[in-house]
């Protein structure tokens, strides 16, 4: 890999952690009026209608058969499992804590992309990976009182899947091309979810600033985003690009901060370093054994 294509993949990545790092304070905002399976749904259903949009226009065939079941793993992973799974995770979570148990995407991400790809982490990668999730299960159960509860063991989930959709579409796009990975992954989940979306749209009157948090979440958080993220990923490699999702959990903190005027406790702050240090340490490890390789 040419240090240009790593430079330029990287930049494309920050790009897509800065759309992202929105996500959780722009959940918060839609559920301020909006069902949450209306929300973690609906927010496809309007992006696969802009993307299907453009698609059309721009006249792009059908993925080729071989290219389909890795779309439905990119439609499993961040077009239905992560927005369903946040939006009722944060029912309960505040976009704060929800920022400090996203910490663990990064690792997670390079965990799925080091599966997918064959590639094999030395131990010090797996060593860190569990530092990280013990501060994140220190973190929650500390909070509630209970190992995991609320929406803590939906948003682990939900990291879950949007890992393995990042890597199985970071991997894809190196054929396709990002934007139309997303885009045809959410149109092949489009007509799946419109059922969920019709037995759950609003009953009552929603405030405009719920309406904007949820086309932000449609527009950016699940489409617009993952043009930069994956060309990102598609330049630099799945476990490269990994490392700059460090920074998006402190551009979550203070937007929760500066838009929902949430507290960040220094608790907080601490629990959030701590995730990024394991994180960053697993991150060194794959770099170290690459040099040696």
């Amino acid at each position: 890999m040419s240090r240009e294509n790593e430079t330029a993949g990287l930049a494309w990545a920050l790009l897509g952690v800065v759309s992202f790092s929105l996500t959780f304070p722009a959940l918060r905002l839609a559920l301020q009026g909006l069902p949450p399976t209306f929300v973690g749904t609906g927010r496809a259903v309007l992006a696969a209608l802009c993307a299907g949009a453009l698609l059309l226009a721009t006249r792009q065939p059908l993925p080729e058969r071989r290219h389909w079941p890795a779309l439905a793993r990119v439609a499993l992973g961040v077009v239905a499992g992560f927005s369903w799974l946040s939006a009722e995770a944060l029912v309960h979570l505040s976009a704060v804590q929800a920022g400090v148990m996203g910490g663990l995407l990064p690792l997670a991400t390079a965990a799925a992309g080091a599966w997918l790809t064959g590639e094999r982490p030395p131990r010090a990668f797996w060593i860190a990976a569990v530092l990280g999730s013990l501060g994140v299960i220190g973190y929650a159960s500390g909070r509630a009182g209970t190992l995991l509860g609320g929406g803590d063991g939906a948003l682990l989930a939900a990291v879950f899947f949007a890992a393995f959709g990042y890597a199985e579409g970071g991997r894809l796009a190196r054929e396709l091309g990002g934007w139309k990975v997303i885009s045809w992954a959410l149109v092949f989940a489009a007509p799946v979810l419109l059922i969920p979306v019709a037995l759950n749209w609003p009953q009552h009157p929603a405030p405009l600033s719920a309406w904007l948090g949820f086309v932000y979440l449609a527009l950016v958080s699940q489409w617009l985003g993952f043009f930069a993220w994956y060309r990102g990923m598609a330049l630099a490699g799945v476990t490269r690009t990994s490392q700059v999702q460090l920074l998006q959990v402190f551009f979550t903190l203070a937007a929760a901060w500066a838009l929902l005027g949430e507290p960040v406790a220094w608790a907080t702050w601490l629990f959030a370093l701590w995730v990024v240090g394991a994180v960053a340490l697993g991150r060194r490890a794959v770099a170290r054994a690459e040099r040696g390789a």
